[in-house]
C-alpha cells in the first residue's frame, strides 16, 4: 500500500488511486464492466486475487459498491467513482497527446485491443436487420489470441476466440501493432492498409464502412491532432 505520509490531499487521493493496476481497474468499471470477469478481461495481465483485493479497498473507501446478484456479483461506480471519470478522461487524452504510442513488444496484446474494439464498437453504424461477423485475423499474436470474430446483430455486439459458425462479412488480416496504431490514432487507416501490415477482404462496400462500424480509441482522435500539428 502507498503512504506518502503527508496530509496534502493530493498525496492521500494519489494513495488510493495511484495504487498500481487501480486506474486501469477504474477505468474499467468507468467503460461499464460491472461483472468480475468482465472487468478481468480489460486487465488480463492481473491476478484474479490481486483484482479482487482491489475492488475490495475501493469498496472500502466508498468508490465501488458491490451489488448482489443471483447469477453473480455486480461492481458499480459510487458517487465518488463517478468523480474519477474526468481525471481519467484527461489522463487518456494527455496520454495519448504526449506518449503516444511508443509501445515495447511486451505491452502489445491482441486480447485487450479486441475487448477495447468490442465495447466502443459503433453500433448504430451497422445496418439494421442483418447480421455483420468481422473476423480478425493476426499475424503475431499469441497462439491462442490470433482469431477473433465479432459478431454484431440486433443492437449488440459479442466477441467470440471461437469460430461461431456464422457467414463471415468481412476478414481482417493485421499485426497486432498494425491495428493498434490505427485504433490509438497513431496511424491513419489508409496509410496502413496502402502499407500492406492491414488488409480487408470482402464486399467493397462492407469494406468502406469497416472504420465506421469499429470506431477507434476514445483518444485516438486527441492523437491524430497531435500528429497533425506537429507535422503542420
Amino acid at each position: 500500500m502507498i503512504n506518502y505520509g503527508q496530509f496534502c490531499t493530493v498525496a492521500r487521493g494519489a494513495e488510493v488511486f495511484g495504487e498500481r493496476w487501480t486506474p486501469l481497474v477504474v477505468r474499467e468499471l468507468l467503460c461499464g464492466s460491472i461483472r468480475f470477469n468482465d472487468i478481468r478481461r480489460g486487465v488480463p495481465r492481473m491476478s484474479a486475487t490481486l483484482l479482487a483485493q482491489r475492488l475490495r479497498k475501493l469498496e472500502q473507501i466508498g468508490v465501488v459498491e458491490r451489488v448482489h446478484r443471483a447469477s453473480a456479483n455486480e461492481y458499480r461506480l459510487t458517487a465518488a467513482g463517478e468523480e474519477l471519470r474526468p481525471i481519467v478522461m484527461a489522463l487518456g487524452h494527455w496520454g495519448a497527446r504526449w506518449i503516444g504510442s511508443r509501445l515495447q513488444p511486451g505491452q502489445l496484446d491482441a486480447g485487450f485491443l479486441m475487448w477495447d474494439v468490442r465495447r466502443f464498437v459503433q453500433l448504430s453504424e451497422f445496418p439494421r436487420g442483418r447480421r455483420v461477423v468481422i473476423h480478425f485475423s493476426f499475424s503475431d499474436a499469441r497462439p491462442r489470441e490470433r482469431m477473433w470474430w465479432l459478431v454484431v446483430e440486433d443492437g449488440s455486439a459479442d466477441l467470440c476466440r471461437d469460430d461461431p459458425g456464422h457467414e463471415v462479412t468481412l476478414i481482417v488480416e493485421s499485426s497486432v501493432s498494425a491495428l493498434t496504431d490505427v485504433w490509438t490514432g497513431e496511424r491513419e487507416p489508409a496509410d496502413v492498409l496502402a502499407s500492406g501490415e492491414l488488409r480487408v477482404v470482402g464486399p467493397a462496400s462492407d469494406a468502406k464502412r469497416l472504420w465506421h462500424w469499429v470506431g477507434r480509441s476514445a483518444f485516438a482522435g486527441t492523437r491524430a491532432e497531435h500528429r497533425a500539428a506537429l507535422a503542420a
